[in-house]
């Protein structure tokens, strides 16, 4: 069974803390978000930055989230997402658009996180624009 745990942006400078792991508390209504960070209480994270924790490692060992940007060996680069009650990477890796992370063939140790969404789009962007 995979470990469900979040990971969120805090709104807040934290030093060279720039993200945190745990539970997430999220209030759908005022689209508030904080993460129950051990040792550090609920810390309020950018709504946009939640991700959860596919239960993956790459091929360096580094947890998966959804929003990381992943790269497989051809350096094809795609975003991990939840959609349709499954993980999945969505981009340019191969001739398909979506790969369902639960695939064994598309296991996670296939890739390698070279950064995410919120800090690094313009590594999606360079990706598909020269496709």
């Amino acid at each position: 069974m995979r470990e469900i745990k979040f990971r969120g942006k805090p709104i807040e400078d934290y030093g060279d803390v720039k993200w945190f792991y745990g539970n997430a508390v999220i209030n759908y209504d005022d689209k508030l978000a904080y993460i129950e960070a051990v040792r550090q209480g609920y810390v309020p994270v950018e709504w946009e930055s939640i991700g959860q924790y596919t239960g993956l490692k790459d091929k360096n060992g580094q947890e998966i989230y959804e929003g990381d940007i992943v790269v497989d060996g051809r350096e094809n680069s795609a975003e991990v997402v939840f959609d349709d009650g499954c993980f999945c990477v969505i981009g340019y890796l191969g001739d398909l658009r979506t790969h369902p992370l639960r695939d064994s063939l598309f296991c996670g140790e296939r890739f390698e996180v070279i950064g995410n969404i919120y800090e690094n789009p313009e590594l999606l962007e360079a990706s598909h624009a020269s496709k």
